[in-house]
């Protein structure tokens, strides 16, 4: 698969942790130290598969990932975001099998892991939940998507809407959830800056039809919260629908650092958690808010 790399970007330094050896993230506490973080957002090509290859098919592009500090899936990528007739079927609680190999996927590459969404199932509910995965194979986060997609969509019919605004501490700082249509709510993104998010992650299986407002939406939400954005979208096609890949690395500053093309490949990109923090210094208009 072809990859795609960021021209590299400054570094202006970042002030450490007084005891990184405390934040309990094993062997990628070392981040806590550093300035630079290695992303890959791996853009699978989708296809009418059954479960187990299309897992088969995510393990193996995450053993082409290059050395990286964190990797990222895109939304539903199991059976596919439009395979609604999978959905009952193939889900699983957060303990089940599909998480837990991946649970020992980031243990084995001593990363991070927002293993994209999959269907959860909690008891008689189903949920599109992305979860997120530390070095040591826990599971740090998981987040169940808020607005769910119902034009020509039957996410809103066959599963229960999210609740709870995720925020979780990594250590290149907090990082916010959203899941694919979260990203036409900017109110969401507000939440989660209110709540200390300085990067936001971003599943998805955005189709190639509205690709224009998904590159859009990329640079607005980062650029108006002065935060780093980094998403995941599906590339390929399944259940008769294309997926429009052009998954995004976005600095505060709206500035695309990598983004993909419409087919399957892994999009990489260094960034400088630093550049938040002096963005919002520079340019402090998250502190001139007046409605909240």
């Amino acid at each position: 698969m072809p990859q795609r790399e960021a021209r590299p970007v400054r570094s202006i330094g970042r002030a450490s942790v007084d005891d990184p050896a405390g934040l309990g993230y094993g062997r990628c506490t070392f981040l806590a130290w550093r300035s630079r973080v290695k992303i890959a957002s791996i853009q699978l090509e989708m296809a009418d598969r059954p479960k187990e290859k299309n897992v088969e098919h995510a393990l193996a592009m995450i053993d082409q990932v290059p050395a990286a500090d964190l990797i990222l899936l895109p939304e539903i990528w199991t059976c596919g975001f439009f395979a609604f007739d999978r959905y009952a079927a193939e889900s699983e609680p957060l303990n089940g099998p599909t998480v837990n190999l991946f649970r020992q996927k980031a243990r084995a590459r001593g990363c991070h892991i927002v293993m994209g969404s999959l269907v959860e199932r909690d008891a008689e509910s189903l949920f599109n939940t992305t979860v997120f995965i530390g070095p040591g194979g826990e599971i740090l986060a998981g987040y169940r998507k808020i607005h769910l997609f119902g034009y020509q969509s039957d996410e809103t019919k066959l599963l229960t809407p999210g609740k709870d605004i995720v925020v979780a501490d990594t250590p290149w700082g907090r990082a916010g959830f959203a899941t694919c249509y979260d990203l036409r709510f900017p109110e969401l993104f507000r939440r989660l800056v209110d709540r200390g998010a300085e990067i936001f992650l971003i599943p998805s299986a955005w189709p190639l039809a509205r690709i224009d407002a998904w590159r859009l939406f990329n640079r607005a939400r980062a650029h108006e919260n002065l935060a780093f954005l980094i998403s995941c979208n599906c590339a390929g096609e399944n259940a008769g629908k294309r997926y429009g890949g052009h998954s995004m690395v976005v600095d505060p500053w709206g500035k695309v650092l990598a983004e993909g093309g419409e087919g399957g490949e892994i999009v990489t990109a260094e960034i400088d958690p630093a550049q938040v923090e002096q963005a919002r210094k520079e340019f402090p208009a998250l502190a001139d808010r007046t409605l909240r």
